[in-house]
């Protein structure tokens, strides 16, 4: 049992301490502070104890949860992504009084969630988690609950999160009764050609995951929650369970699913197209940034898709490295926008950034470099993301795929160069406050480095990804 606890230390010392500073909120009057900065300090030994863990694979439980490479990597992307996430929009927090005690606590509870999820190897374990993730975003989604925007796009997320969600669980136990078992690998053996009701399964697994990355068809939460959510959740939704769902969905092609490729390849192609096109298209009318930013990361979710419809660890590899970073492109762009502050107002609108350059240089200047890389234009980082998944796709000989994603960049990089253009060329319109918020400026500025120096060293990261699948 000790030896167990171990295995699923991070889990143990997370859950623990959920219980500690839930009490602490509830018993300390005005504890938001106190409660945010030992989250803070949770997360930063939750990495620590992951890191410390040894590296070869281990399953306990009657083998429905593993601790292996892949789920120590994704969790410790997990964890950094919230630190800065929570870090930078704290004052964001503060100046639209959501600073309840139970923001940490529920972004925490999310967190345990998606951990779970990332080390199950059973479709029940891999349900409660996903289960424990969504409980907690439904809430986040409408925090801010004097805001009927907030409040309307959680009840938006909850309605077709709960439809998607009774899909999955569907398509779950669609394959406990085809197969007989609940384990990823004893699956894995059930299924093959022939089993025709486990491609049934299949389908209605792979439509809830991809709900929970919004990929096209399943994409319809994302613009609206994305804008109606504080700015401060907006960043965590656009980040952190994607992470996790990308995760999830590699690992289902990569164990319960590999024996029929085929069936599932087909759709992961359409899925991945679809949200490439319309992520390109949908997004060069859009006047807000946040909905900007959320087709753009309908768009981009299609790219990471790209690698996983290859079917070959070399396409995993390669998404596995466009989403960490797409991770720092994103905590930078939502990071610019708690700097765009005017008479104590956050401003969202692309209009707002008018002429920005002439009064905000470096503000225009992060812009720049964030949204060029979001754009794939060389040497920054998201060139090198958007390289290694067409490279992976080409290898593989799916031509059209790379063909509609070359063509998506280009028509992605129109609506990207036309908000450089509002920053540098037209006429400005307002001056924003002076900048207070250091947390956030630090984290643009970390941000904006790793991207610019990524061309230096560009195999340092897959040379990390390339031990994920080597137990």
């Amino acid at each position: 049992m000790i030896l167990n606890l171990n295995i699923m230390l991070p889990e143990v010392f997370l859950t623990l301490s959920i219980f500690g500073i839930l009490m602490i909120g509830v018993f300390v009057r005005n504890s938001f502070s106190l409660v945010f900065n030992l989250t803070t300090a949770i997360i930063l030994i939750t990495i620590a104890i992951i890191l410390n863990s040894p590296n070869n694979a281990e399953k306990i439980f009657l083998e429905s949860f593993i601790r292996d490479n892949f789920s120590n990597f994704f969790k410790v992307l997990i964890l950094i992504s919230t630190l800065f996430v929570l870090n930078s929009s704290k004052a964001f927090i503060f100046d639209n009084k959501i600073n309840k005690f139970e923001y940490p606590i529920i972004i925490l509870i999310s967190i345990l969630g998606m951990f779970f999820m990332l080390s199950s190897n059973d479709l029940i374990l891999f349900y409660l988690g996903l289960e424990m993730q969504s409980l907690a975003l439904y809430i986040l989604a409408s925090i801010d609950r004097d805001n009927t925007r907030s409040t309307e796009s959680g009840l938006k997320y909850f309605v077709l999160s709960a439809l998607s969600s009774g899909l999955l669980l569907y398509g779950c136990s669609l394959l406990y009764g085809f197969t007989g078992t609940t384990n990823f690998e004893q699956i894995a053996d059930q299924l093959n050609k022939e089993n025709t009701g486990s491609i049934f399964a299949m389908v209605f697994i792979l439509v809830g995951l991809a709900f929970k990355v919004s990929a096209v068809p399943f994409h319809m939460w994302t613009p609206d929650v994305y804008e109606g959510a504080p700015t401060s959740i907006t960043s965590f939704f656009a980040v952190v369970p994607k992470v996790a769902g990308l995760a999830l969905l590699i690992k289902f092609m990569l164990i319960p699913f590999k024996n029929i490729l085929f069936e599932w390849q087909s759709i992961i192609i359409f899925i991945s197209i679809a949200s490439m096109i319309l992520g390109a298209v949908a997004a060069i009318v859009q006047k807000n940034i946040k909905r900007l930013l959320a087709y753009s990361s309908i768009g981009h979710i299609g790219y990471a898709l790209a690698g996983v419809a290859t079917g070959v660890l070399p396409g995993y590899e390669s998404t596995i490295v466009y989403i960490t970073i797409y991770v720092v492109m994103n905590i930078g762009a939502f990071s610019c926008l708690y700097l765009m502050k005017k008479d104590g107002e956050y401003r969202e609108n692309i209009s707002d950034l008018s002429g920005i350059s002439k009064k905000h240089p470096i503000l225009a200047f992060s812009f720049l470099i964030i949204l060029f890389s979001l754009a794939g234009i060389p040497p920054l980082a998201g060139f090198f993301a958007k390289f290694y998944i067409f490279a992976a796709v080409l290898e593989q000989e799916m031509y059209v795929l790379a063909i509609v994603g070359l063509l998506t960049t280009v028509i992605s990089a129109f609506y990207y160069l036309k908000v450089i253009k509002t920053i540098y060329f037209d006429d400005s319109s307002i001056i924003f406050d002076p900048i207070k918020n250091k947390i956030a400026q630090i984290t643009v500025l970390i941000s904006c480095s790793i991207l610019i120096s990524f061309f230096l060293y560009p195999s340092f990261l897959n040379n990390i990804v390339n031990t994920l699948f080597v137990q």
